[in-house]
């Protein structure tokens, strides 16, 4: 069974036995990948739909190239026949016959087409320089087939994966596009009149863009993963999409935040009525005081107080407008803008009555502390004192008098617990016997 021919050393029929098995197994993949890839939804797909871009340019090869694939899948599926009914003649093949088997399944066996055929559109690359035709051996042919059918799949599943995934999400994005559309036109929001409602136009605009181009482009918004040789490695570039999906939110904040002043309008308002009054009573209240101030109190810079603001009231009423129109819309960015002045006012009215009424409030301290020196004077039993009871009137007098001048009577107040505390101090018992004024034994 020696000898050697153009494809080696000749096989012994155990050889191509088990040669014929491996390549009939590799025949069967080939076969039912080929089927998969012609009944993949993505390539029905693109097959019926009409394409632009990237998509359409990169879809043109690779039809030509599945086309290619079926013809050397035919070449393949020749020869291996050819190979199986010439084993098949004799139990035991001759010496010719296995010359023959080895030509057939070591050798360049397989020719396929050159420049005419659609090799050259598919994979030139491939196959070299143009020629008329090309020869291969079954291994070399697997070899060139699988390489085609993998990029041929890439495209398939790439495609198949945007549309799986991106339409979809436009299409649950866009009604929920429409509802918001709904609610901002039932608040007032509308093109033109509300930033809210031109972007919502823009969206609109944006998302029936992006579905066309995601359906008659879908490659172009692939992201291949790097260094990853499977088929569809990667995964679909949502970024247009995520951001008009970020842009929808940030107008569903701005429709609630709407729909929640329709709801919350007239207690808030009423609210708003109640500060502002509250913040007039406290500052008419400080006019007042400042009038009495000035006729108590001598000798003091009492500030002056401001009337309430007529803005503040205005835009009040403004905002009764809005509502009774329902103009939530604009009633919304008002109430906020009010809510938070009109609690400034009625900190500036608290601070301008706390200001005005000073000067009372020391009146009022110095008042407390002389009576208190008094009745600790009277528990010691010194209230009939010469010098307590001459100062303590003069400090009286000054306090209770009006105007009252606050410097004099603060230092009036001074000298009498000073005059108190030199007679109560050698008055303290002590454990150890009387001290003196001092605090010596």
């Amino acid at each position: 069974m020696g000898g050697t021919g153009p494809a080696g050393p000749v096989m012994d029929r155990d050889e191509v036995d088990r040669a014929l098995a491996r390549l009939g197994a590799e025949h069967e993949a080939i076969e039912t990948s080929l089927l998969a890839l012609q009944d993949h939804a993505g390539r029905r797909l693109l097959e019926g739909a009409e394409l632009t871009g990237t998509t359409r340019e990169r879809w043109a090869r690779t039809d030509a190239s599945i086309s290619v694939l079926w013809a050397y899948f035919e070449r393949y599926a020749q020869v291996l026949r050819s190979a199986r009914e010439l084993r098949a003649r004799r139990r035991w093949s001759s010496q010719e016959d296995l010359a023959r088997l080895t030509e057939l399944l070591r050798g360049p066996s397989v020719t396929v087409p050159g420049p005419e055929g659609a090799e050259s559109a598919a994979a030139p690359s491939l196959t070299g320089p143009a020629r008329l035709s090309r020869q291969f051996t079954l291994e070399e042919l697997v070899s060139v087939m699988n390489d085609l059918y993998a990029s041929s799949l890439d495209l398939v599943v790439s495609a198949d994966a945007v549309w799986s995934a991106l339409p979809a999400r436009i299409d649950l994005l866009a009604a929920e596009l429409q509802r918001t559309r709904g609610l901002a036109h039932s608040v007032g929001v509308r093109p033109g009149e509300h930033p809210s409602g031109d972007d919502l136009e823009r969206i609109t605009r944006a998302l029936t863009l992006l579905r066309e181009q995601v359906v008659s482009d879908p490659l172009a918004f692939w992201s291949p993963a790097r260094g990853s040789s499977a088929p569809g490695g990667g995964r679909p570039d949502t970024g247009r999409y995520d951001r008009e999906a970020r842009a929808l939110e940030e107008v569903r904040r701005e429709i609630d935040a709407v729909l929640t002043v329709r709801q919350d309008a007239e207690a808030r308002l009423l609210r708003l009525r109640d500060v502002l009054s509250r913040a007039d009573r406290t500052l008419a209240e400080a006019r007042s005081a400042r009038g009495e101030v000035l006729a108590k109190i001598a000798a003091s810079e009492v500030p002056a107080v401001s009337g309430p603001p007529t803005a503040l009231q205005e835009q009040l009423a403004a905002a009764s407008e809005y509502r009774r129109h329902a103009q939530w819309h604009r009633l919304s960015p008002l109430l906020e803008a009010l809510e938070q002045r009109a609690e400034d006012e009625l900190v500036r009215a608290r601070e301008s009555l706390t200001a005005v009424t000073a000067p009372l409030a020391v009146r009022a301290e110095l008042r407390g502390r002389l009576d208190a020196y008094k009745a600790k004077v009277a528990r010691h039993g010194l209230a009939e004192d010469p010098l307590l009871i001459e100062r303590y009137d003069l400090a009286r007098r000054m306090l209770w008098s009006a105007p009252c001048d606050l410097r004099a009577a603060e230092s009036a107040v001074l000298r009498y617990q000073r005059a108190a505390a030199e007679v109560l101090v050698p008055r303290v018992p002590d454990q150890g016997g009387a001290v003196d004024g001092r605090g010596n034994r």
